[in-house]
C-alpha cells in the first residue's frame, strides 16, 4: 500500500514559514502585494482567484484584486498591467487564465515585468529556467520539488517521466527534474510506446488532463506517482489523471486528488510573492 504524499499539510507547512518571513518583514515596514487581475466571470477562475486572496491573507500578503468585464479590450488590460508594472507598492502580477478569445494570453504575460511575473510565465522567467539562472518558476512544477523533498523522496539518479508537454507543467518540470541531477524523459500525445516507458519510471509525474489515464500497468512496482490532473468523475468526485485505485496498491508513493498537487501551487504562488520582495 502506497504512502500518501499529503499536500494540504506540506502546503501548510510553506505557508507559515512564509507567514513567519511576513510578519518579520511588516516589521521593518514592508508588506508584500500581490495584484491578481481576473476577466470576465469564469466559475473555475473565480474559485481560483478566492483561493489565491484567502492565502494571501493567511500569509500576510497584501492582494490587491481587479475584476474586470469580460467585454475589455486588450489594450485597456495592457494598459492596467503596466501601470501595475511601475507601481513599487506591487511586487508580483498575476493575470488569471484563461483569458477570454479576444485577447492573446501570449501578448499579455508578456507584458508582465520579469521582476513581478509570480506565475513564472514569461519568456524570461522560462529562460532563466532552462540556463539555471534565478528567476521565477511555475508554481505547479516548483510545487512538485517541495512535495517530493520534503516527503524524503530522493530525486537524484531516479529515471524520472513526465507524461504531458505543457508550458505551464509538462516542460518547466522536466527542467527542474533535470536541475535535481534526474534522468528525465518526456512523453506526449505522438509518443510510441509508452506504457513502456512509463513503466521503467522510478518517479512518474502525468499531467496530460486526461481523466483516469494512468492505469496499474502503467506503473513500475514501487514507483513514486504525482497526478497533476483534477477532473469529475461519474460520480461528481474529485478524481485526476491517475486512476487511484488501480495505481495506490503497486506505487510506493502516491499525490491523492484533491489533497496532492492542488493545495501546493497555491502555496508556491505564495513563495514566489515573497521571492519578489527577497
Amino acid at each position: 500500500m502506497a504512502r500518501l504524499i499529503d499536500g494540504k499539510l506540506i502546503s501548510k507547512q510553506i505557508k507559515d514559514e512564509l507567514k513567519e518571513e511576513a510578519a518579520q518583514l511588516k516589521e521593518q515596514g514592508i508588506v508584500p502585494c500581490l495584484a491578481v487581475i481576473q476577466v470576465g466571470h469564469d466559475p473555475a477562475s473565480t474559485v481560483y482567484v478566492n483561493n489565491k486572496k484567502k492565502a494571501c491573507a493567511y500569509v500576510g500578503i497584501e492582494s490587491k484584486a481587479f475584476e474586470l468585464e469580460e467585454d475589455i479590450s486588450q489594450q485597456e488590460l495592457l494598459n492596467l498591467v503596466e501601470s501595475l508594472n511601475q507601481d513599487d507598492s506591487v511586487n508580483g502580477i498575476l493575470v488569471q487564465l484563461p483569458l477570454p478569445k479576444h485577447i492573446d494570453e501570449d501578448v499579455v504575460i508578456q507584458t508582465i515585468s520579469p521582476k513581478k511575473d509570480v506565475d513564472g510565465f514569461h519568456p524570461v522567467s522560462v529562460g532563466n529556467l532552462w540556463i539555471g539562472d534565478k528567476g521565477f518558476v511555475s508554481c505547479t512544477p516548483a510545487g512538485i520539488i517541495q512535495l517530493l523533498k520534503r516527503s524524503g523522496i530522493s530525486i537524484e539518479g531516479k529515471n524520472c517521466v513526465v507524461v504531458g508537454r505543457s508550458n505551464i507543467v509538462g516542460k518547466p518540470m522536466a527542467c527542474l527534474m533535470l536541475r535535481e541531477n534526474a534522468t528525465v524523459t518526456v512523453t506526449h500525445s505522438h509518443t510510441q510506446n509508452l506504457k513502456e516507458i512509463t513503466s521503467k519510471a522510478d518517479i512518474l509525474i502525468v499531467a496530460i488532463g486526461k481523466r483516469e489515464f494512468i492505469t496499474a500497468d502503467y506503473v513500475k512496482e514501487g514507483a513514486v506517482v504525482i497526478d497533476v490532473g483534477m477532473h469529475r468523475n461519474e460520480e461528481n468526485k474529485l478524481c485526476g489523471d491517475v486512476n487511484f485505485k488501480e495505481v495506490e496498491p503497486k506505487a510506493s508513493a502516491i499525490t491523492p486528488v484533491p489533497g496532492g498537487v492542488g493545495p501546493m501551487t497555491i502555496a508556491m504562488l505564495m513563495n514566489n510573492c515573497m521571492d519578489a520582495v527577497r
